[in-house]
């Protein structure tokens, strides 16, 4: 009896204490996960399009000679500047001006022997209206006279060739540039019109070649209808390499294998940043667009489904919200659907987040709903 009364008892005491337990425990949370946000603003923003570009010399001639000879001097150096009729490269002249001498004494001669011929038809001229002469000893003389006289004539036009030939041992530039390699050295023999011996390419102004969609073909004639159409030339890994310029060539025809059409910039290039055969990324702006709702570009998370991103509600409870993106502006992107401008967007700690979870803001910043 007495060993039931104590196992009533301790029943009894455990309940008691099971009882006390269950209305002290309180129901488990779960803590907010640290965030930073957000908002998303409203602004009017540039509408670029962007596009990978070759840069082009503004102009490039190749340098070939254009009489055969032995290369003489060489007055520039490679890689230099030149301006527009500098003596780039003197071939040979003895040979040409041997030629040119030549004919100078032809000429004195043909010259000596007209004029003898046309006093000797003028004597015999006289003597025809005497009566001295027939009319055929006559017209012999007159027409040997002439015939020294297309001599003459010939002779001049040898010399002008002779001097252009031997102008041709001077080679100048035709152009403002840069020189770039020289293929032949003093002392090599050159044939006319054969190889090059130098290139030189105007690098100031310069081109840059690229191609864009031909769904932006209407955007672009657009905004190249209203005034010049601004565009920048950004060399990768090289910070300040921007340069600024103007399209000046929409090609006239859409390329049918790309579906691309060929557009070419200039760029005045004073600085030197540009340089042919260089590749660049090039931004051409279209315009402005208006009332954009922007927010930076790390909040956006892309998932099976598309992009997304996370907006923090005011009860600090987070929403997974499917958006569509128009464009990137640096650190920042163009919302076109899915978001309002003032809502609270999550911009990092977005991998520990779940729909429904509960953040809260590093920096404590207010959570904010959508513009009314």
């Amino acid at each position: 009896m007495k060993q039931a009364t104590i196992i009533m008892i301790s029943s009894v005491v455990l309940f008691c204490c099971a009882s006390c337990t269950t209305k002290d425990e309180k129901p488990k949370t779960k803590p907010s996960i640290p965030v930073t946000v957000a908002l998303a603003a409203q602004k009017d923003v540039p509408i670029h399009v962007k596009a990978i570009g070759n840069i082009e010399a503004y102009t490039s001639v190749a340098i070939k000679s254009q009489v055969s000879g032995q290369i003489a001097r060489i007055h520039f150096t490679e890689g230099s500047d030149v301006a527009r009729g500098a003596l780039l490269i003197s071939i040979d002249s003895e040979p040409f001006q041997a030629i040119l001498n030549q004919c100078e004494a032809t000429l004195a001669k043909d010259q000596s022997q007209e004029k003898f011929a046309r006093k000797q038809a003028g004597r015999y001229e006289g003597l025809l209206k005497e009566g001295i002469v027939t009319h055929d000893q006559y017209d012999l003389l007159r027409t040997n006279a002439e015939s020294f006289a297309s001599t003459v004539a010939a002779d001049r036009a040898a010399i002008k060739s002779a001097k252009i030939q031997l102008g041709y041992c001077s080679i100048r530039s035709p152009i403002y540039g840069r020189t770039g390699a020289i293929a032949l050295q003093p002392g090599n023999l050159t044939k006319a019109n054969d190889m090059a011996l130098v290139t030189i390419n105007q690098v100031s102004p310069i081109y840059a070649t690229f191609s864009i969609p031909e769904k932006r073909l209407a955007e672009v004639k657009r905004a190249m209808a209203g005034n010049e159409l601004k565009i920048e030339a950004v060399i990768p890994n090289e910070p300040g390499s921007t340069e600024f310029g103007t399209i000046s060539f929409l090609d006239n025809a859409v390329n049918s294998a790309t579906g691309t059409i060929k557009l070419k910039g200039v760029f005045a290039n004073r600085s030197r940043k540009l340089w042919p055969g260089q590749f660049t990324d090039v931004v051409m702006t279209l315009g402005n667009r208006k009332n954009a709702v922007v927010i930076p570009s790390n909040a956006i998370q892309t998932s099976q489904q598309g992009q997304f991103v996370y907006v923090v509600k005011p009860d600090k409870k987070v929403e997974m919200r499917q958006v569509i993106s128009a464009a990137a502006m640096g650190e920042e992107t163009v919302i076109e659907n899915g978001l309002a401008a003032g809502e609270t967007v999550v911009v990092d700690g977005q991998l520990r987040l779940t729909p429904g979870a509960v953040v809260e803001t590093k920096d404590k910043q207010p959570i904010r709903g959508k513009k009314q």
